[in-house]
C-alpha cells in the first residue's frame, strides 16, 4: 500500500526530497505561504494537493515533514502534533527557542503525535545520543563555509565576506546563541545540542572560507564512553548553498524508514 506523505514548505530542499522520494511513497499535500499556492497547484496539476493551512488536509498522512525553515515549522509543527502525526523536523535550531519545543512537546503528549529530529547535515548523532546515556564531559561544534553560504547572515556584519582570503573564526559561543544567530546555517550546532548536553553546554565556532566549496562539519565529544570525533565535507544543495545535500538525504531516509519492516 502505498504511504502518504506531508510537506511544509516546497522550496529547493523540497524539491530535492521530491525528487528522491522512494517507492511506495507519495507525496500528497504541500502546505507552503497563500502566495505560492495557485502557481505550485498548477505545476503539480492535480496530483498533490496544495493547502495553506495543515487543517485544510483532507486525510492522515503517514508521515509530516519539514522543509520550510523555522516560520514553517512555529506556524505549522503544533496543528501537526496535534492531529497525532508524525513530523520530521529539519529546522532543529528552531528549537533553541525553549517555549517552542515545550509547546511541540506538549502538543505531541496531549494529541499522541511524534516530533522525529533529523540528523540533517551531520553524521553520528545515533552514537552521540548513545554516549550521552553515560555521561558526557564536552561537546564542541564547528562549522566552516564558502562567503556564499554565509551571505544574507549576520555573518555579514562581523567579518568582510568578500575581502576574507584565509579560512577564518567570525563566532564563537554556544549552540542556543549559533542557532538564533544563523537560523538557516545552525541546525547542525542545534541538532548536536539536543543529542547531546544542550543548547547552553554546547560550544560552537563557524569559520568562513573562501578556499572550499564545501560545508565541513567537526565534532569533538568526550564523556564516560571515551572521545569521538567526526568530521564531514558536505556539497551544499546546487539551488541554496546554505542547506547541506545530506540534510535533504536525511528526510529521505526519514521517508524510507516509514516504507521498511526493518528500521536502520
Amino acid at each position: 500500500m502505498t504511504k502518504r506523505l506531508m510537506m511544509i514548505g516546497y522550496g529547493a530542499m523540497g524539491q530535492e526530497v521530491h525528487r528522491l522520494l522512494p517507492a511506495g511513497m507519495s507525496l500528497s499535500w504541500v502546505v507552503v505561504p497563500e502566495g505560492s499556492c495557485d502557481q505550485l497547484a498548477d505545476d503539480f496539476a492535480g496530483e498533490t494537493q496544495v493547502l495553506r493551512r495543515v487543517d485544510e488536509c483532507d486525510g492522515r498522512p503517514d508521515l509530516v515533514v519539514e522543509c520550510a525553515g523555522h516560520p514553517g515549522l512555529l506556524e505549522h509543527g503544533i496543528p501537526v502534533l496535534t492531529n497525532g502525526w508524525t513530523l520530521a523536523v529539519v529546522s532543529t535550531g528552531a528549537l533553541s527557542d525553549t517555549q517552542l519545543y515545550n509547546d511541540l512537546r506538549k502538543a505531541a503528549e496531549q494529541g499522541g503525535g511524534k516530533l522525529q529530529i533529523l540528523a540533517g547535515a551531520v553524521a553520528g548523532m545515533d552514537g552521540l545520543a548513545a554516549a550521552r546515556e553515560g555521561g558526557l564531559d564536552e561537546v564542541t561544534y564547528e562549522a566552516c563555509k564558502a562567503p556564499k553560504s554565509w551571505k544574507g547572515s549576520p555573518a555579514e556584519r562581523m567579518i568582510d565576506l568578500d575581502a576574507v582570503s584565509e579560512a577564518t573564526v567570525f563566532f564563537e559561543g554556544n549552540a542556543g546563541e549559533a542557532a538564533r544567530q544563523f537560523p538557516a546555517n545552525a541546525n547542525v550546532a542545534a541538532t548536536i545540542a539536543l543529542n547531546g548536553l544542550g543548547m547552553d553546554s554546547t560550544q560552537v565556532r563557524l569559520l568562513v572560507d573562501p578556499t572550499t566549496t564545501r560545508n565541513t562539519h567537526r565534532i569533538c565529544v568526550k564523556g564516560r564512553f571515551g572521545q569521538f570525533n567526526i568530521e564531514l565535507n558536505g556539497n551544499p544543495l546546487e539551488n541554496n548553498p546554505k542547506t547541506s545535500m545530506l540534510a535533504a538525504l536525511s528526510v529521505v531516509r526519514a521517508c524510507r524508514q516509514v516504507l521498511e519492516p526493518v528500521v536502520l
